[in-house]
């Protein structure tokens, strides 16, 4: 199903320095990752999110992450994690 497709994966998130994303930050710091059984979906959602929609709401993040199933955080960690890295990104130069 992939044949001919570019795939990302959570690793692909970083800088080409190994230096974490914006989001992949946003994540650590909110403590949004638990057993890391969901993260690399999370990650990847939250991504596509951003890629999309730079100052989504709470709303467009729940629908974004709605795909994947975590049992630790609650989700409540991750939609943080989003939501903070929407703002640093909307505030870089």
């Amino acid at each position: 199903q992939a044949d001919g497709h570019e795939v990302m994966t959570a690793e692909g998130l970083a800088d080409a320095d190994g230096m974490l994303s914006v989001l992949q930050d946003s994540f650590w710091e909110t403590h949004a990752m638990q057993c890391g059984y969901c993260t690399s979906g999370m990650l990847l959602a939250g991504h596509a999110l951003l890629e999309a929609n730079q100052d989504p709401s709470e709303e467009d993040i729940i629908e974004a992450i709605g795909g994947n199933l975590c049992r630790c955080t609650g989700y409540r960690q991750i939609i943080e994690a989003i939501a903070l890295a929407a703002k640093r990104l909307r505030q870089a130069p």
